[in-house]
């Protein structure tokens, strides 16, 4: 009997351990809400946003339509949002047209993360010729605008995946995280616990992997997010400059017939035009908000004050 109660005290104190946990994770998320009513807002609204744009063409499913009779057509019975230039339905659209936007920007974001923080993290922790030649073709991609570079190899590859669109704007997008992740490196390898992996010879892999880059998880992930915003524009920029395949249902395609069919001329059309616009303006600001919202989340400091 003694044997069996010393082997239950171990799993006793341990799921003491879990509940108060939950209870303190539980306390400091109401903590958060209760002081952070526009972040838990606006994060309520992007995850409206993901939802409609992942789970959108099941809600609306079928064709769109061509009605001539309807084109550019205000919102009326059947069409809430009314028509576009071949009397579309807008709100099929837009049900429709998230879903790629938001992957794009999602593995654009990912993609030039990635690439930052490894050989940001490279750079600085080997440091000699390697740091050298990063740092210069970081500077060199540096110096030349975004928006031009993502224009010139936009109009030089034929850009008919979301992956491929999502690759070039990445390639694009990566240097300004990259010398931030470097400078962030730069401090965090002359800690202890660093020193001490590499006077172990635990290895460069898990020196960066293990040691370094968990310590800069907060700054990566709003960084993240941030660059999320970064592809949006991106996309909205290429589409809009008409060097993307303009077929499909996408908000930022939708901008560009907008303006490139006249429907700017039109009065009935006003809906049309600003219900693509509305919603990429609710997802930036959702991501801008969202990501000031992690700065309280993972900073002690700001958590406490």
């Amino acid at each position: 009997m003694a044997e069996m109660s010393v082997g239950l005290e171990p799993q006793v104190g341990q799921s003491a351990v879990i509940a108060v946990d939950e209870r303190k994770r539980a306390s400091w998320l109401r903590a958060f809400v209760a002081r952070n009513k526009v972040g838990t807002f606006f994060f309520i609204l992007l995850l409206a946003i993901i939802i409609l744009a992942i789970f959108g063409p099941w809600m609306m499913p079928g064709d769109n339509p061509t009605n001539v009779a309807l084109i550019l057509s205000p919102p009326v019975s059947g069409h809430p949002l009314g028509t576009d230039y071949m009397g579309k339905d807008v709100l099929y659209q837009i049900f429709h047209g998230g879903r790629s936007l938001l992957l794009v920007a999602f593995l654009a974001a990912l993609l030039s993360t990635v690439i930052a923080v490894v050989f940001g993290t490279l750079a600085a922790i080997v440091g000699g010729r390697t740091d050298v030649v990063i740092t210069v073709i970081t500077d060199v991609v540096l110096t030349v605008p975004q928006i031009i570079l993502l224009g010139v190899l936009a109009a030089y590859v034929t850009l008919n995946s979301p992956i491929l669109l999502a690759v070039i704007i990445a390639a694009t997008s990566w240097t300004t995280l990259l010398r931030a992740i470097r400078s962030q490196v730069l401090s965090l390898k002359e800690r202890e616990y660093v020193e001490a992996a590499r006077m172990l010879d635990l290895g460069m892999g898990r020196i960066m992997f293990s040691e370094v880059i968990p310590n800069m998880m907060t700054y990566i992930i709003i960084n993240f997010v941030i660059a999320m915003t970064g592809g949006i524009f991106s996309q909205i920029f290429l589409y809009f400059l008409g060097l993307v395949p303009l077929s499909g249902d996408n908000w930022g395609l939708m901008i560009q017939q907008a303006y490139s069919k006249g429907a700017l001329f039109y009065k009935d059309s006003m809906v049309y035009i600003l219900s693509p616009i509305v919603m990429i303006v609710l997802l930036q600001l959702s991501l801008v908000m969202v990501s000031r919202s992690l700065e309280d989340i993972f900073n002690p400091r700001l958590r406490e004050s």
